[in-house]
């Protein structure tokens, strides 16, 4: 057995989470009440919550949840998609099927840490690239193909990006799709911030679509705002991959919740309601944070996010993030989160902006940064 490294993330949300009363960094959407996505039931689905008989459930997903999931891309259907308890048990069994000892993986960082560490847990050989704030977060293919080799088993990336919120580049999604294609490798993509795109037309294709061998990640949680749902996806059109990947699961979660399958449907053939209604909220908030960043220019510096519920600033002040933030917490009640839980260095933090409380969040935030600039002032 393997001791796991602790999980910095998730760790630091069961130490605040439910302590702190201000979150100005949670990277899901809105949530929605139990009787909203129930009153959005069409006649078929109201039938199946009504009657809904809570013994155990398929393995790969409810059939009907299934098709309504792979209604979401473009080229695949219902025995392309493998549905998860979440999105982090898709992680964990899509990273043990596809990993041996000894492959070589490229990992962007920085990321959500569990794609990062269990390549190393089942003994890969790991090559990191590492975005950085001079380049506004932009992956390059320069990058990527350095870091590639003839036997690379698996390139791993987060996109829309977290923590950053940036977007791939269509170039660099070709390219990369074209390189891994003439070595046989497969791309996992973590997509769970698709359809928050600020700029819709900029929106790319999921990587199950646009490659045979791409595995696209995806859940309720973040843009649809439906976290307690615990219903994630992996999509692919290589059912060999699903099939293990689905064995894999017999050791974890073996089926997902059926009250959750149910309302997981409900919401997707509502998704166009739900999606703007937390569009809205978002393009509302990023307003919000424009002209906050205006008036703090030589204290908060940031690249403006491109989509999902997350941004990375810098905080330009001479105190570490570390400090700062636990101070706001302590003093104020609000919470941000420092890049060292992403094992990241330098003076960053994220933020979420996909709640309706922003501005209210946002304005204590900024009552405590003005204390901290007259400090520094003095």
């Amino acid at each position: 057995m393997v001791d796991l490294p602790i999980f910095k993330l998730e760790e630091f949300w069961k130490k605040y989470e439910f302590s702190a009363p201000y979150l100005l960094c949670p990277s899901d959407a809105e949530t929605w009440l139990l009787k909203d996505i129930v009153a959005m039931a069409d006649p078929e689905t109201r039938a199946l919550w009504d009657n809904l008989s809570l013994g155990y459930t398929e393995s790969p997903g409810l059939p009907l949840l299934r098709k309504e999931i792979a209604r979401l891309y473009d080229s695949l259907e219902a025995d392309h998609i493998l549905t998860t308890a979440g999105a982090e048990e898709g992680i964990y069994c899509a990273l043990h099927s596809l990993l041996s000892e000894g492959d070589h993986v490229v990992i962007i960082s920085p990321s959500y840490q569990s794609l990062e560490t269990l390549p190393q847990i089942v003994g890969a050989e790991t090559t990191f690239i590492h975005l950085q704030s001079a380049s506004k977060w932009k992956l390059e293919f320069d990058q990527i193909q350095s870091a590639w080799r003839s036997s690379t088993k698996l390139l791993i990336l987060v996109c829309p990006h977290n923590p950053t919120g940036t977007l791939l580049e269509r170039d660099v999604y070709e390219k990369m799709i074209s390189l891994a294609r003439k070595t046989g490798a497969y791309i996992f993509c973590d997509e769970v911030y698709r359809f928050l795109e600020i700029d819709e037309t900029k929106r790319l294709p999921a990587i199950a679509d646009g490659y045979e061998k791409g595995i696209s990640l995806n859940v309720m949680t973040k843009s649809f705002g439906l976290a307690g749902l615990r219903i994630g996806w992996l999509a692919s059109k290589n059912v060999d991959f699903l099939q293990k990947a689905n064995s894999y699961k017999m050791y974890t979660s073996i089926c997902n919740s059926a009250p959750s399958e149910i309302l997981a449907l409900i919401a997707l053939r509502s998704k166009n309601k739900i999606l703007k209604r937390n569009r809205e909220i978002v393009l509302q908030n990023v307003e919000l944070l424009d002209e906050f960043i205006k008036r703090h220019p030589s204290s908060i510096k940031w690249v403006r996010p491109e989509s999902g519920t997350i941004a990375f600033l810098e905080l330009l002040l001479p105190i570490s993030i570390e400090q700062f933030s636990e101070e706001l917490v302590e003093k104020t009640g609000v919470l941000i989160m420092p890049a060292t839980v992403f094992d990241y260095p330098g003076n960053f933090f994220r933020i979420g902006f996909g709640r309706i409380n922003m501005f209210d969040v946002l304005n204590r935030f900024e009552q405590f940064l003005i204390i901290y600039e007259n400090l520094y002032k003095k």
